[in-house]
């Protein structure tokens, strides 16, 4: 295998790996308790490029993974009823990466999809998820569940990229870099907290139709089969420690009281703000490297 350094994560090599049947592409580093870090929408595993390095000299071996469908990660064909991208298939690939890597239990940081992969992870892999750490989410079916107007407009994606093939991968497809950047930009609060060359890297992963198909399976799964795994696991409790996390000034900590969404969910819950919008990885790495330290030593 020929090992590549990451141009974005410090001190990172890139790898790819087959496990549950697709390659998955990630970056790893450090030698210590393994961490397992998973992007959101429209990002890659280059999100955390701000705080990985830092848990690496924290003394922590560190995965970050791009998920299916997403980065340099495999896309799957996918139809209805969507379960390529259902949250339990998308946690099973990241088991079994961490699995193959040598670490069958370790903390899973989740931010925006990827912090959805990891709630269903922590229900369907119990003894894999030691601490589980999500930001700037509330659970998917509360979140449908109360839609009202407010968020059907701030969060209006959740309803476009939801739509029949191929009706958002056309409108997307046609202007993709304007859709990338109006995006994130709509979502950052915090100025040049996400810099062109890290702009140009999300953009040339999303100008790819496979990325753009897979990324609205993702959200089509999640309106659908991901609900009715979610509805079938009503009454169970997340058991590991849980750290919720959210943006101050973003939408779900304005729309949402995060901690109670969440002690509705896990056995052990603990909420904290972080002074930034959405993409808190991004635009607070400081405050958040400092809170999961806390956390994973607590």
């Amino acid at each position: 295998m020929t090992l590549v350094n990451s141009p974005f994560l410090d001190g990172f090599l890139l790898r790819r790996e087959v496990v549950n049947g697709i390659n998955i592409n990630f970056a790893i580093s450090g030698d210590g308790p393994p961490v397992l870090l998973l992007h959101g929408h429209p990002q890659t595993h280059i999100v955390w490029r701000k705080i990985a390095p830092d848990l690496v000299a924290a003394g922590y071996t560190v995965v970050a993974a791009d998920l299916r469908g997403y980065g340099d990660s495999e896309k799957v064909s996918s139809q209805a009823p969507h379960e390529a991208y259902s949250k339990r298939e998308m946690a099973k690939d990241q088991v079994a990466l961490m699995r193959a890597l040598g670490h069958d239990s370790f903390a899973v940081l989740g931010h925006d999809r990827g912090g959805r992969v990891a709630h269903r992870m922590a229900l369907d892999h119990p003894d894999a998820v030691e601490r589980l750490i999500l930001l700037d989410i509330a659970p998917t079916l509360t979140m449908y569940a109360r839609t009202d107007q407010e968020f059907a407009t701030r969060y209006f994606w959740w309803f476009f990229l939801i739509q029949p093939e191929d009706l958002p991968e056309r409108m997307i497809g046609s202007d993709p870099e304007y859709f990338l950047r109006r995006h994130i930009g709509g979502q950052v609060k915090t100025p040049h907290a996400v810099d062109e060359v890290a702009m140009m890297e999300y953009l040339r992963c999303y100008q790819n139709p496979e990325t753009i198909h897979a990324i609205c399976e993702d959200y089509r799964a999640s309106a659908t089969i991901d609900l009715d795994h979610d509805l079938a696991d009503a009454d169970r409790l997340i058991e590991a420690p849980l750290l919720a996390t959210w943006g101050e000034y973003g939408v779900v900590g304005d729309l949402y009281d995060v901690e109670k969404t969440w002690r509705e969910k896990a056995k052990s819950v603990t909420g904290l703000a972080l002074p930034c919008g959405h993409a808190i990885p991004e635009e607070a790495p400081k405050a958040l490297l400092s809170a999961v330290l806390d956390f994973l030593t607590a």
